[in-house]
């Protein structure tokens, strides 16, 4: 630490656990999850419907401050997702089309912040996916401090240098590597049951017995 600014180094990504957990739905491993994880009130910009599971390259700014963003541009690495902890300021945008291109560039796939963005459009038209928790056009200051590579706060949750970013139509969640196979795995079990519920509604066979027994349970009924 020098000053407020701090570099540390870039995690490696856990490729087997990335594999493993691409394709499922957010709302799906938060609630195998216990329903106690995920981002609030951090959406995507992007119009049309946007994914991503990646590797987390985190950023701790000041409002309204986007220097040490610039310079985790340059540590990104194909497969990564950056990750900026804004302190939810939405009154400066911190990132736009020029920054994204450099991430894409450099094979970011793509971005979170709890702050504002702008240059909406251009996220829509290079088809690359994009979460915050605001839009504002005023531009940025660039005079720092801010770090890199540390533990950050996201809507609420927290995320670590090198956890897997899953993201979709829903928001974002954060797992620790150590979390992930066993999630995947939790996620697809889940992720069966409600496809047979489904089913079973189209097939005019839904139970929703269990409505009036919880009801019960609580002496309304």
């Amino acid at each position: 630490m020098n000053n407020g600014y701090e570099i540390r180094p870039r995690k490696e990504a856990f490729k087997e656990g990335i594999v493993a957990l691409t394709g499922l739905a957010t709302s799906v491993v938060s609630d195998v999850l216990g329903r106690t994880i995920g981002a609030v009130n951090i959406l995507p910009v992007n119009k049309s419907p946007v994914s991503v599971c990646g590797n987390a390259v985190t950023v701790s700014v000041r409002s309204g401050d986007n220097l040490m963003i610039h310079k985790a541009l340059q540590i990104l690495q194909p497969g990564d997702v950056l990750v900026v902890d804004g302190g939810g300021d939405v009154s400066r945008a911190l990132f736009g089309e020029i920054m994204m291109t450099v991430a894409k560039s450099r094979g970011a796939i793509g971005v979170v912040f709890d702050a504002a963005i702008r240059d909406v459009e251009a996220f829509e038209k290079h088809r690359f996916p994009c979460w915050a928790r605001g839009v504002n056009m005023r531009g940025p200051y660039k005079d720092g401090p801010g770090s890199i590579n540390v533990p950050v706060s996201i809507g609420g949750m927290v995320v670590h240098p090198g956890d897997v970013i899953l993201g979709d139509g829903d928001g974002i969640i954060a797992l620790a590597p150590e979390l992930v196979l066993e999630a995947a795995r939790l996620g697809k079990e889940k992720e069966t049951t409600e496809r047979k519920t489904i089913q079973s509604i189209h097939d005019g066979k839904y139970d929703d017995a269990w409505v009036d027994a919880s009801l019960k349970q609580k002496g309304v009924l």
